[in-house]
Parts: C-alpha cells; sequence; structure tokens
C-alpha cells in the first residue's frame, strides 16, 4: 500500500517528478473554453481570461475546445529544447500552439491517424517545442472530437529533453523488466504444463499471454513499433485486450482453486462475468468509433462486477476453507486495488494520474510473480496428496494380498506370482501337526501366535526370490528355483528348536515336490504331488519331511 500510494503521486511533488517516469518536469495548469465559430488562435492565446479555469474538465462534456496553460517563461535552447508532454485519450484531432515572448507564434497539428508518432514510452503524448530566442510565454491546445470521458487535457507537463529521454529509459526498464519477466513465466509454466497437464497451469500461460499483448499497446509500444497507426484504433485495441486479460485471469482462479470452492451460483456468476468482460471488449472495439462516450461507462461498470465476481469467490474459498485462499489474496491484493483505483478514476471520483493509468501493469507483473510461487505451492500440495494417495493405494495392495495374522502373502497373491514363474520350481507344504490340540491348550490367541512364529521361521530361512504364503489355516506354502531351495529337514529343526508360547512343543510334518509352474495346471498337477507327499509324511509319524517324485 505505502508503494502504491508513492506510485500515486502521494509523496512530495519532487519525489513523484524524479520517479514517475511519466509525470516528469514542471506540471502546468490549464484553464478551458468551448471552440466558437471564428475563433482565432493568435487572439486567444493572448487573452487567458476568456478560459474557464474553475469548471471541473469533465463537466463540459464531449466536443471542440480550446485548453490554455498557465504562464511558462522559458527558453527553449539548444543545449536544452523543451516538449510538452500530456496524457492519450480519445479525440479526433490535437493542435498545440505555442505563443513565445517576442509575439511568435508556433503551431503544430495532428489528426488521430498521425497522433500515434508523438506517443512515448507511458502512452504520453510529446510534442517538442520550436527553439527560439525569445521565451515561451504560454502553451494552448485545441482538441477537436474530444469524448471528455477523462478529461480534455490531462497531465500536462514541460520538461526538458534529457527528462523526456530519462523518462523513455525509465519506462523502458520497467516495461521489459515486466515483458522479460513474463516471457520467463511463460515459457517456464508451459514447460510444466507439458509434463503435468494441469488446467491452472495453462489458464496461467493465457493470462500471461494477454497481459504481454495488453501491455504492448498500453505502454505505447505499439505505436513505436507501428508508427503510422491510429491512436485512436490503438487505445481500442488496448480497452479490448484488457477484457482478455482480465477474463483470462477470472478463468486462472476458477481452475486454480479446489472444485469444492465454486458452487452452482459461483460457477454461473463466473461464466456470466467472463462472457460479459469479452462481449463488452469486443463492443467496444466496435462501437466506440461511433459512440465511445456511450460504450465506456459500460466498460467501467463491467469492471465493478468483475470486482464483485472476484469478492464472492474469495469469501466461498474462505468459507470452504481453501488451501490456496491466503496465498491467492496476497497475490490479488495489488490488482484488487489498482482496479478500484481505475474504476474511482473513470466515474470521476479522483484526478486522472499518470501512475493509475499504468497500475494495471505494475499491478500485475506482481500478481503473476506471486501467481507463479501460487502454482508451485499447489504442485507441491497436489505431489503430496498424490505421494499420500500411492501409499494409501500401496498399503491397500499390500493388505489384499497378505494374510492380516502372519504377514505372509494369501493364496490368491501367491497363486497369482507363482504362476509364470520361469524354470523347475519346488514347492514345500508345511502342516503343524495337531494344531487343533494347540488351540484347546493355549486358546485361539496362542494358537495365532504359534502361527506369526511359524511364519518368522519360514521368512528367516526363505532363499531369496522365494514366495512364503499361509494358504489354509495352518498350512503354509513356499515356491523356490529348483536350484535353490528350502531345505526342509533345516526348517523342521529350526521349528523344534524355536521357542513357542508356555514351551509347548510344536512340529510340523512337510511335503516337497518340484516341477514347472508356467500355468495353472502346472500348479494343480505340483500342489497335488506336494500334498501326497505331506499325507505320506503324517502317515509315517508326523514331524518329519517327505518328497514326491518329480511332476510331470
Amino acid at each position: 500500500m505505502i508503494v502504491a500510494l508513492a506510485l500515486l503521486g502521494a509523496a512530495t511533488p519532487a519525489l513523484a517528478a524524479g520517479f514517475a517516469g511519466g509525470q516528469v518536469g514542471r506540471e502546468l495548469k490549464v484553464c478551458i473554453r468551448r471552440v466558437q465559430p471564428g475563433d482565432d488562435p493568435a487572439l486567444l492565446i493572448r487573452q487567458p481570461e476568456r478560459f474557464d479555469c474553475r469548471t471541473k474538465q469533465t463537466d463540459f462534456g464531449p466536443g471542440d475546445y480550446w485548453a490554455i496553460s498557465n504562464p511558462i517563461d522559458l527558453r527553449s535552447r539548444s543545449r536544452q529544447p523543451l516538449v510538452a508532454r500530456q496524457g492519450s485519450l480519445w479525440q479526433q484531432a490535437l493542435e498545440l500552439h505555442v505563443l513565445y515572448a517576442d509575439g511568435r507564434l508556433a503551431t503544430l497539428r495532428d489528426d488521430h491517424d498521425t497522433l500515434s508518432r508523438r506517443i512515448q514510452l507511458g502512452a504520453i503524448v510529446e510534442y517538442p517545442l520550436p527553439r527560439y530566442r525569445a521565451k515561451v510565454q504560454r502553451l494552448m491546445w485545441k482538441v477537436e472530437g474530444a469524448a471528455n470521458l477523462r478529461g480534455i487535457v490531462i497531465g500536462p507537463r514541460l520538461a526538458s529533453e534529457a527528462q523526456s529521454d530519462r523518462s523513455n529509459l525509465m519506462m523502458a526498464t520497467i516495461y521489459a523488466g515486466f515483458a522479460g519477466l513474463a516471457f520467463a513465466l511463460l515459457v517456464y509454466n508451459l514447460a510444466l504444463w507439458a509434463s503435468l497437464r494441469h488446467r491452472f497451469q495453462l489458464a496461467y500461460c493465457v493470462m500471461i499471454a494477454a497481459l504481454m499483448a495488453y501491455t504492448f499497446t498500453s505502454s505505447g509500444a505499439l505505436a513505436w513499433a507501428w508508427p503510422g497507426i491510429d491512436n485512436n484504433d490503438r487505445l481500442r485495441l488496448n480497452y479490448l485486450l484488457l477484457t482478455f486479460a482480465c477474463a483470462s485471469a477470472l478463468l486462472f482462479a476458477r481452475a486454480f482453486f479446489e472444485e469444492h470452492v465454486f458452487g452452482p451460483r459461483l460457477r454461473l456468476a463466473l461464466k456470466i462475468t467472463v462472457v460479459t468482460l469479452l462481449g463488452t471488449g469486443t463492443l467496444f472495439v466496435v462501437i466506440a468509433p461511433l459512440g465511445v462516450r456511450y460504450i465506456d461507462p459500460l466498460y467501467s461498470w463491467m469492471f465493478i462486477g468483475v470486482l464483485g465476481t472476484v469478492a464472492a469467490t474469495l469469501w466461498q474459498a474462505w468459507r470452504a476453507r481453501s488451501n490456496y485462499l491466503w496465498i491467492f489474496a496476497i497475490a490479488w491484493a495489488l490488482p484488487i486495488f489498482a482496479a478500484s483505483l481505475r474504476v474511482f478514476a473513470n466515474f470521476g471520483l479522483i484526478p486522472w494520474n499518470f501512475w493509475i493509468d499504468n497500475s494495471t501493469i505494475v499491478s500485475m507483473a506482481a500478481e503473476a510473480l506471486i501467481s507463479s510461487v501460487a502454482i508451485a505451492y499447489r504442485i507441491r500440495l497436489l505431489s503430496r496428496e498424490r505421494d499420500q494417495a500411492i501409499a494409501a493405494e500401496t498399503v491397500a495392495r499390500r493388505l489384499a494380498d497378505t494374510d492380516p495374522l502372519t504377514g505372509l502373502l494369501n493364496r490368491r497373491a501367491f497363486l497369482a506370482s507363482a504362476i509364470g514363474r520361469p524354470g523347475p520350481q519346488t514347492l514345500l507344504v508345511l502342516d503343524l501337526d495337531h494344531f487343533k490340540q494347540v488351540n484347546e491348550t493355549l486358546g485361539h490367541d496362542g494358537g495365532d501366535e504359534v502361527l506369526r512364529v511359524v511364519a518368522r521361521t519360514l521368512r528367516q530361512l526363505a532363499p531369496p526370490g522365494a514366495l512364503v504364503a499361509r494358504i489354509g489355516g495352518e498350512e503354509f506354502a513356499v515356491i523356490a528355483d529348483m536350484a535353490n531351495p528350502l531345505e526342509p529337514n533345516l526348517l523342521l529343526g529350526r521349528l523344534r528348536a524355536t521357542r513357542m508360547p508356555f514351551d509347548l512343543r510344536v512340529t510340523a510334518s512337510i511335503g516337497t515336490a518340484t516341477g514347472t509352474l508356467m500355468a495353472e495346471s502346472d500348479w494343480k498337477t505340483l500342489y497335488r504331488a506336494a500334498d501326497t507327499a505331506l499325507f505320506a509324511a503324517k502317515s509315517a509319524g508326523r514331524d518329519r519331511a517327505r518328497s514326491a517324485p518329480l511332476a510331470a
């Protein structure tokens, strides 16, 4: 706010003149008189008492006017030539009359189609004053076809050519800085969008491109690149591009916030606002040559609607507890402030100011930079949500694939991983002996602990790459390559030596078989062989292992 107020001229005049590139030099006060038939500029410029110095310029309405300056009494020298500067307005023709102390009167004239050659950076109209030995006494403008929406002659100043050059250099620095920043952000976010494909990134790039185009027209750079352009056409294009920039900014806001922020009414309001913006900008281009005074107020009222829509969006984001409200509010604080000032100036509530006229560029440059940080923050949160979702999916998949009691693979996951393993495989099927008695002795909690101890033993002894699963109540299975199988007798010995709950002695019977596992039919054959071997081990007295012949 402090910086904005300083730029708007709240600081001392010396500071404002030294910093504000478009308000350089000595300020001139002007008085107004309506053009009347038979007016002679040579006589009028010598009769300042015939001009109205009290009535506000915009109260005169549209038409043709004379505007005379206060006494100047400065000399335009070869070493320090003088220039007259003023804001660019909608008008059909402009004449500048310069009265010198020796009575000489110099006249410079431009129509709206040649006025663009006078445009300096900052959209300032500048006339170099002819150099004579005599001092400049007064300036008088004749404005033909003035729409008089902001004034007849606004921001008139007298400056030296060196001050004008410094002003152009300063404004070129500001505009080039914004253009460089915008171009870098555009390229960077386009690259991010190409890889991440978030909708808000593309909306941000469209907004940046629209702002760059608007800056090109509003800065006066278009008049430098195309000196023959009609200045009124430049203003029409400027108005159109501003609506495009505002519409793209609203679309960016729509894409940036979470979906639950936008209820049906707010979504409809955003659509209506965007359509109204684009329609009003297009309407201005078409109707302005016929009646700019009628379409311009509609244009200003439209921006009040934009401010209302932005306020409603921020309010809904606050109510919905959006994660992105705080950074979005920071990014949009200055544009909202600048837009409010422009609306006030358009309705004549505050006087015209160079920095109000150019506030959109400064504020949107800040918005573009902070919004880029906001995008980075949004992507960071999205990445975190994605990582959490992946982790949750991994956990869910693991829960679906594992036995909840032992943590081993369940039967479904075991078969899915086993079928298709290349090369000969050895299947080991282990069944605990008299497990019903274990449950009766220790209870089901004790039985569950025994199952967990057996599962831990199997995991410890299983060779690398083996699959270990619980495929039944007290039945376990291990699949390993035939070249590196799990030794059954080693497993039985470890189980005998492992301490069980309440020092209960627990034994197991094991059956093994070897064969291929390329199809489900191979699994059935292999399992049937291993199960036959397991039955043989139980029949032989339990607590032992038996092997089946090589499965077909």
